[in-house]
């Protein structure tokens, strides 16, 4: 959406992630804005808009119902990230007063971008497979189509053979948490380097599956949760369809023919700020074997990188604990093994707080790299 409502302000979205309402920029003190729905869903939090005709002007950007969000409690000591040339993102105040959302911001330049969090385009993906298919450790493979005809790619690392293990990871089943992706770059980027020794470790034990994007669709239409067709994936694992769900049932239907002995589904979470897994205890087919394993990844991610911590993390009363339908669940009661959704926040860090950046991009692919020091440990201990 596009307005200027006759004043030199101007704020637009059309374009890759871009989701906002406009309501009012009569008074540059006061803008009024509503966040968008989810395409065909009734989702409310992801935003990402560009604002022109403000510098050195102090505006108050009003998300007028932001208390009628999706996941009101993402707003509390959430502070927004800001951008002049979309690759350097930065904090901005950001107030919530339980009904409304407030940045108050005075821009530098003429032109700059605001987002829910460091946004990753289509573009960017699609570079990214083709920067790591140059490495020679790389296949890159089709699995199928979105509802609306974007491809579903698989990013293969390492040589399928006869005891190897099979390791999963998949991101972005819900778009808008896009620190999923980020994760995914810092990984397959360690993967790819002739000159690490964790990666060439892990690659004469194991080949890695990687899913980067789960959700091209609800990614490029600017959604949090969901797909063109207004489906949470992460409540589809059970019984994927076509007309709904073709991107789990793709993914799905190559995960039983290839085998699954590790699985990691990478999320953002909108209220903790904390970086924690969600794992499998609650399910009936939860073995001490599993049990087992998930600690010893668990350890050696504390050790591999302290973002990561055990402390804090979802009740056990979460009702997605033993809910079939989600990923992590689904792959750990199929397959056994070590299967986990693991979390990111769009806030910060409270462990190791970076005031001016929060959790952020850069975060995200160190950790994702870091996370390869885990698996290389598990691998090594399991021989």
């Amino acid at each position: 959406m596009t307005t200027t409502h006759g004043t030199s302000i101007r704020i637009s979205s059309q374009f890759d992630s871009g989701a906002i309402e406009v309501v009012s920029t009569s008074d540059p003190g006061a803008i009024a804005l509503r966040l968008r729905a989810d395409s065909h869903a009734d989702i409310r939090q992801w935003f990402h808009f560009r604002l022109q005709g403000a510098r050195d002007r102090a505006v108050r950007l009003r998300f007028v119902n932001a208390g009628e969000a999706t996941y009101v409690d993402g707003w509390r000591g959430y502070q927004a990230v800001a951008s002049y040339d979309r690759v350097a993102w930065f904090r901005v105040p950001t107030h919530f007063d339980g009904r409304e959302l407030v940045i108050a911001h005075t821009p530098e330049r003429d032109s700059l971008y605001y987002a829910y969090f460091e946004p990753y385009s289509w573009e960017r993906h699609l570079e990214l497979l083709g920067r790591v298919e140059a490495s020679p450790r790389v296949r890159v493979s089709d699995l199928g189509t979105t509802i609306e005809g974007r491809d579903m790619n698989l990013v293969t690392v390492g040589e399928e053979g006869a005891g190897r293990r099979s390791l999963w990871v998949i991101a972005r089943q819900h778009p808008g948490e896009t620190m999923a992706e980020w994760f995914v770059e810092g990984m397959l980027e360690r993967l790819v380097d002739p000159a690490d020794p964790i990666a060439r470790s892990i690659l004469a034990r194991a080949v890695l599956h990687v899913v980067p994007n789960m959700n091209p669709d609800g990614s490029v239409r600017g959604n949090l949760r969901t797909n063109a067709a207004g489906a949470n994936l992460n409540r589809e694992w059970q019984a994927p369809s076509r007309e709904r769900s073709p991107e789990v049932l793709c993914v799905r239907t190559a995960m039983q023919e290839k085998g699954v002995d590790a699985f990691l589904d990478v999320h953002g979470d909108e209220g903790l700020p904390y970086v924690f897994i969600d794992g499998n205890e609650r399910l009936p087919t939860y073995t001490p074997q599993m049990a087992r394993v998930e600690g010893e990844f668990c350890a050696a991610l504390r050790g591999a990188n302290p973002d990561f911590q055990t402390e804090h993390g979802y009740p056990a009363n979460k009702e997605t604990k033993v809910n079939l339908t989600v990923a992590s669940k689904w792959v750990g009661h199929t397959y056994g093994g070590l299967a986990l959704t693991l979390e990111m926040p769009f806030k910060d860090n409270a462990d190791l707080p970076d005031p001016q950046r929060g959790w952020s991009s850069a975060r995200s692919k160190r950790l994702g790299a870091d996370t390869l020091t885990a698996l290389f440990a598990l691998l090594a201990h399991s021989g």
